[in-house]
């Protein structure tokens, strides 16, 4: 019983998607249609860039570059931009959930190396609304991102195109929030972290470039998938079993829930009728208790409003701890490594996100 506690409480969401499926299950019975739910497109482009981020943080590729933008740095507000812009950036284009766990724990150490640790909390609560607001830009940066991507068929430049505002609109937000707090001069601060194998970063490389031809429809994403597991298999295997397979799970039980609840007339005519003409602000509170990446699945099986239903669902990642799951990775760090400031974190990390979700979804009422 405490083993599965402890599972439980360590893979919350995929737990519940098991048993929110197993429920539904009970109202249509298993059968061949059930294969007919999953999108395997989605899966497979998940899975492919997965592994081959997962081989640039064995490279120590992310680390190194954070590592070089810091060594000249001689001011607080200097050291936060970087910091902060980091995971904006390489959200873009290797998830915001890779992009909190590798810079999160290496901003820790340059707090703790430029004796600058009073910025704690605010340096992570701003590292992890910049990773989940720049991971909007495009469709590798987040899972809901993929996932309307694949299923809604648009270009890549139109997906861009329609997230670029409110990107911009964010990173200058981040940039006022840095700049409206105290700073001193701080001594220049170097991790000392080294580039690993040449061959893994460059393998790595070529996995990306191949990952970019599934997202630009030019392969497709379940032979990318094939390719890059077979290799894998035969030369890195330990790589290969560090993939977050829950993700995985958590999606293939969401995709079986929804698609047995789209065969209930009633439910399915409820929720069409409530989504229609609201995506965005339905997809916004959906989000706000389920995180947006559930909402994001759930929600597109009732409309293909594919425009409201991405911008709904990456605004929906700001608010509460739980409208983006890679938000719980930030709160962790800060709660594993500093545990009487946990209060302090989730007020001011609640304040900075609703203040940014009040601002956007201003910003999308005057777009829209």
């Amino acid at each position: 019983m405490q083993a599965v506690g402890a599972f439980f409480k360590k893979e919350t969401v995929l737990c519940i998607a098991v048993i929110l499926a197993v429920v539904s299950m009970c109202v249509v019975p298993p059968g061949p249609a059930y294969l007919s739910y999953i999108d395997w497109d989605t899966l497979a482009m998940l899975f492919s860039l997965m592994a081959v981020v997962k081989g640039f943080q064995k490279a120590g590729l992310f680390l190194c570059l954070g590592d070089y933008l810091l060594r000249r740095t001689t001011h607080s507000k200097v050291m936060l931009l970087i910091l902060v812009f980091l995971p904006f950036v390489f959200s873009m284009l290797v998830t915001n959930d890779v992009s909190l766990i590798t810079f999160v724990p290496f901003g820790l150490i340059v707090l703790r190396l430029a004796g600058q640790e009073r910025l704690v909390v605010p340096l992570v609560v701003l590292q992890t609304a910049a990773a989940n607001l720049g991971s909007m830009l495009t469709p590798m940066g987040n899972p809901q991102n993929l996932y309307l991507y694949t299923q809604s068929g648009m270009s890549f430049g139109a997906l861009c195109l329609l997230m670029l505002p409110y990107v911009l609109i964010s990173a200058l937000c981040l940039i006022l929030l840095v700049l409206l707090g105290k700073g001193e001069a701080v001594a220049a601060v170097s991790v000392d972290a080294k580039l690993g194998s040449r061959k893994v970063l460059l393998l790595s490389a070529l996995g990306f470039l191949i990952c970019l031809g599934g997202i630009f429809k030019l392969i497709p994403p379940l032979v990318i998938a094939a390719v890059i597991a077979v290799f894998l298999l035969a030369a890195d295997r330990k790589l290969l079993a560090s993939v977050d397979y829950s993700l995985l799970g958590t999606f293939i039980a969401f995709f079986i829930f929804i698609g047995n609840l789209g065969n209930v007339e009633a439910f399915r005519n409820l929720i069409a009728s409530v989504l229609s003409g609201h995506e965005v602000p339905v997809a916004v509170v959906a989000s706000q208790v389920i995180s947006n990446v559930p909402a994001a699945l759930l929600l597109s099986g009732f409309s293909q409003q594919w425009d409201g239903l991405i911008v709904g669902c990456n605004l929906g990642g700001l608010g509460t701890l739980i409208a983006s799951m890679a938000s719980l990775i930030s709160y962790k760090q800060v709660v594993q490594e500093y545990p009487e400031r946990k209060k302090s974190y989730f007020l001011w990390f609640t304040l900075c996100n609703v203040g940014l979700l009040a601002v956007l979804l201003a910003a999308w009422l005057i777009i829209g």
